[in-house]
This record gives structure tokens, sequence and C-alpha cells, in this order.
């Protein structure tokens, strides 16, 4: 499961997809702490009003009530409590001790075994509450894993800011890309793939520049990462080497971007390209957000005109096997909720880990339509279905990509949209069929 950031598939999910087996697995990671979104409560307290408050005045969050904040050997952390008499109690004191009256969304979650308990979850979502929010003449604010007070500076910030500054919005986003073309329009890729992320800054990101060690512990985070291999794969393992992640190109004092360059030594040097860009706002005070920017660009048809031996089928123009963007794509997300790349980037941004998103969109541009770079065996094109080069795609909110399963209900379904898009038929039993050969995991 996540760490209990805004995009926690517990703040995000629908109310029908909470489970008390989702609570219990949070519950149960030994490395699942309270933190600057998360709070466990074993019941109601005037402290949760005050979390409550706290989270409003920050970035949101969640908390569980019904389950115990600590883990303790052979103790049950997932209790439960009478939802109706909690909710009545919270509900109630909120409406009496906040200055405006404003009180959360509460979520029910029974136990499964008729004992008429459950988890209330309280999803608090900084986007929609008056700020500041006060309570006892004080604006709370959530630090990790505890509340404190907003001091006076911080305190006119939030009394300044309009709805919404400063809390970034649900849907995570980022700028399509675009393929380099020639001066007679042609590219010399195939396509360009790019997700990323917005995230918050803390106080020291905000100002300070980027450190040559930050950048390097990061450089070593994404080489260890599930990343470079699936790069491998893609080429079907026939790079002569490559350069691995390092720094190349426009690199500043508030933007890193360490690329990833596979080598050969045919007349395409480089079939396939992977860059992360961390952006930090350039100007303290004009921006709250950083930017994340993944982007993998293929030039592996040209690559294999000449090595058709390795690299597809010889004497035939390559076309790209739908198995093949399944394990990119797995990578790609693999890597974005990698424990250690998440807390270098939580770390250039002085964040708490928890609040380092996960992608939530997809693009692809393509140099030609998708139908074309895609191996058809047992795909069948749509009559007059019209052309596609490419897309945005959303992901589910509900899923957590550090899950296995939700990774690769992620990946798929993109997949499958992409197919479809592209007026192509079969991409779903296609897709089903990797899956039951290789073994789906949970």
């Amino acid at each position: 499961m996540e760490y209990g950031g805004m995009n926690n598939s517990l703040f995000a999910a629908s109310a029908a997809d909470l489970t008390i087996e989702r609570i219990r697995a949070l519950a149960a990671r030994p490395d699942q702490v309270e933190s600057l979104t998360l709070e466990f409560k074993r019941e109601y307290s005037k402290s949760v009003v005050r979390t409550i408050a706290a989270m409003a005045n920050t970035y949101g969050g969640v908390i569980l009530v019904g389950v115990h904040d600590k883990v303790e050997p052979g103790v049950e952390r997932v209790v439960g409590v009478d939802a109706q008499e909690e909710i009545d109690k919270i509900a109630s004191a909120c409406r009496e001790k906040f200055d405006p009256p404003w009180e959360p969304a509460f979520i029910p979650v029974p136990f499964d075994d008729g004992s008429g308990r459950s988890v209330v979850v309280i999803r608090v979502d900084a986007n929609v509450a008056p700020r500041p929010l006060l309570i006892d003449l004080q604006a709370p604010i959530r630090l990790s894993g505890q509340n404190s007070v907003a001091d006076r500076d911080r305190l006119l910030k939030l009394a300044r800011e309009e709805p919404s500054a400063g809390v970034l919005p649900m849907g995570q986003s980022v700028m399509s890309p675009n393929l380099d073309r020639g001066q007679e329009g042609n590219s010399a890729a195939d396509f360009i793939l790019r997700t990323g992320f917005n995230l918050p800054m803390g106080e020291a990101g905000a100002w300070r520049p980027l450190s040559e060690r930050a950048v390097a512990a990061l450089t070593q985070a994404l080489n260890r990462s599930a990343f470079p291999a699936a790069l491998e794969d893609l080429g079907h393992k026939s790079f002569s080497s490559s350069t691995g992640f390092q720094q190349h190109g426009y690199n500043r004092s508030r933007t890193a971007r360490l690329v990833y360059r596979a080598l050969s030594e045919s007349p395409v040097k480089h079939p396939v390209e992977a860059a992360v860009t961390v952006a930090l706002p350039e100007v303290y005070g004009t921006s709250t957000a950083a930017t994340v920017t993944i982007d993998v660009t293929s030039r592996l048809r040209r690559y294999a005109e000449t090595l058709g031996d390795k690299v597809g089928v010889p004497g035939e123009e390559y076309r790209y096997p739908v198995p093949d963007l399944l394990d990119l794509l797995e990578g790609i997300l693999k890597t974005t909720v990698d424990p250690e790349v998440v807390a270098e980037i939580a770390r250039i941004t002085d964040i708490d880990p928890a609040l380092v998103a996960q992608p939530r969109e997809l693009h692809l541009a393509a140099s030609c339509q998708v139908k074309e770079l895609l191996r058809t065996d047992t795909l069948r094109e749509i009559p007059d279905a019209g052309a596609s080069a490419g897309g945005v795609f959303r992901a589910n909110p509900a899923l957590d990509l550090r899950d296995i399963a939700d990774r690769q209900e992620q990946v798929d379904d993109w997949v499958r949209q992409l197919g479809l898009d592209a007026g192509l038929t079969g991409v779903e039993a296609l897709v089903e069929s990797y899956r039951s050969s290789r073994g789906r995991r949970r």
C-alpha cells in the first residue's frame, strides 16, 4: 500500500471500493506509521478534531478511527468502533469547535464478521476546507506525524490565499510531449511516452538550490531501480551498452535532468533514451509545486533495420509487440513508487515521502498511426475506425501503484485503451494471454 499521501487509495477510492481488507493490509505494514497525511485513532478524542483542522490547514489527509496507532506483537491493530456513535461525536465537535463550522467526509467501513463494528475513514480535503480553519482561536497545522500551530507568517499566508491556493489538485498532470522533427517534418523517433506528477514544496525546498549530493543520490536510486532493465528489455537486450542515468542537457540550480541512453554501433546511436526531470519553482513565492517528468523516447524501428536478427523479424519493418509495452510501462510505474526513488525526491523537495504523488496520467505521441507501430499478429483492424497517433490516458485513482496487482491492472487498462483508440480489437485477449502465461502477481 501507499505511504498515506493524498493519492493514497483510501483517500481517492470510491466508498464502494473501501474494504476492511484494504484497511487491514495498510495497518499491517510494519513501516506504515503516522505521517503528514495519515493518522490512526483508537476511538474519538479531542485530538481527532484538532488533527482534522491541522490537515485542513496543510495538505489534507486521512484519519482512521478504530485503529491503534502503534504496532505491538500479537495485538490486533484494527479493532473497530461503533461507527454512528463515533461519527456523531466527531461531527458535533467539528460544528462546535471550528471557526467557521465545517466537517470532513466520513465513510464507515464495516467489519466482515457480523460484529457490527467498523473503521471510520475521515477524509480531509484541503481543496474544499475553509482556510484558515480555526479551533480555540488557533490554526493547527500538520507536521510529520504530529500537529503544531501556525505561526504569524503561516497564518497570514493561509488568510491571504485564494481558494485552493497552495493545495495540489487530486488530478496530477504534466505537459504533453512533442516529438522532435527535422526540416522536412519527419521524426527520427517512433514515439515518446511521458508521465509524471506535481508535488508540494517544503519550506527549505522552496528556497535552496539543488545540491550535487542530492542529485547524485537520486541518480543512484534510478540506476538501481527497475527502469534501466525495462529500457534494455524494450530493445531485447541488443544494445552494446548504456550510459545509465546521468546529468545531461538542461541542468540548473533548480532543475535536474537525468538521462539514460542506450548505446549501439549502428547509425542509430541511441535507440532508446529516457529522461527524468525534477524542476523546482524558479522564484520563491511564484509557485508552490515542483514537477517530476519522466520521458521515454524510442527509435527501435530504424535501429532494427540493421539488426533484424536481434530485434524483430528479419526483412520486415519492426513493430512493437504489445507485451513489450506492458513491461515498459510496468517498469516505469514501478520506478515512480520505488521507496528509494521516492525518498530521494522527497529529500530534494523537503517534504514527507507521503506527499510524493503517484502518476495519474500517461501521454503518448507517435510519429505515425499507433496501429502501424504495434505488432498485429493476433489483432484486427476495425474498418473506418479513424487514425490515432497517441493520446492522453488517465489513471484510476483508486489503484495503489505500489501494489503489484494494482500496478498491472493500471498498465493493462492503458494498453487496452491504446489499442481501442487505434481502432484495433484483440488487445484485451492478448493482454490476458500474456498475464496468464506469466502468472498474475499478487
